[in-house]
């Protein structure tokens, strides 16, 4: 009786011990918060503390609706950053950066977001439009596009809208001074939701 040579087997065995390092290792992606620098700005008069607002997280639709840290190099043509990544969903991003700028402001104390089961006589709608980077004069500078509505939570009646865009040029193409440049656009488009608001229901 023949024997069947044990070299393919032997080969076999081994490539499927050291099969880990046949296929190089993708290196995970660097996640990043969204920067937040309140700005130096008192809260006026008249607060409507009676109200209770509810702040629904933004819709986004495409690619605006993940974590993809988005740059527009040339016209019409998005493009995901390689290597970096938001540390959460764009949307949930904005929403959160909103509710700090609503509790850092004070002027309305009964806030509840989405995910809250309280009840709220008045709900602040968006839909995220542009949240990327897009180069001019060969430097990206971060957009921002929120559209906002206020809206009765009984009646689901419109109150009013309002279109927020900002805008930050960044220093320089490395991609900390472009998370820097979207959050400094993220405080000021928060400030202007939040004044908006807040006059919006004063007048009510």
């Amino acid at each position: 009786m023949r024997c069947r040579p044990l070299l393919p087997a032997v080969v076999v065995l081994l490539l499927a011990l050291a099969g880990c390092t046949l296929v190089p290792e993708r290196t995970p992606p660097a996640l990043y918060e969204l920067p937040a620098y309140p700005l130096d700005a008192a809260p006026g008069d008249g607060a409507p503390s009676d109200i209770t607002l509810r702040l629904a997280t933004p819709d986004a639709s495409g690619l605006l609706d993940g974590a993809r840290m988005l740059v527009v190099p040339l016209p019409n043509q998005p493009r995901a950053y390689e290597g970096a990544r938001w540390a959460d969903d764009m949307p949930r991003l904005i929403r959160d950066r909103l509710l700090d700028a609503f509790q850092e402001d004070g002027r309305i104390t009964h806030l509840v977001h989405d995910g809250s089961a309280v009840a709220a006589d008045i709900e602040l709608l968006s839909d995220l439009r542009t949240f990327h980077s897009e180069y001019r004069d060969g430097l990206p500078e971060a957009a921002l596009r929120l559209d906002v509505r206020l809206v009765d939570a009984r009646s689901q009646r419109l109150l009013a809208s309002q279109r927020f865009v900002q805008r930050q040029r960044t220093e320089s193409e490395a991609i900390p001074a472009v998370v820097d440049a979207f959050g400094l656009a993220a405080d000021r488009l928060a400030r202007e939701v939040v004044d908006w608001t807040t006059t919006q229901l004063e007048r009510r």
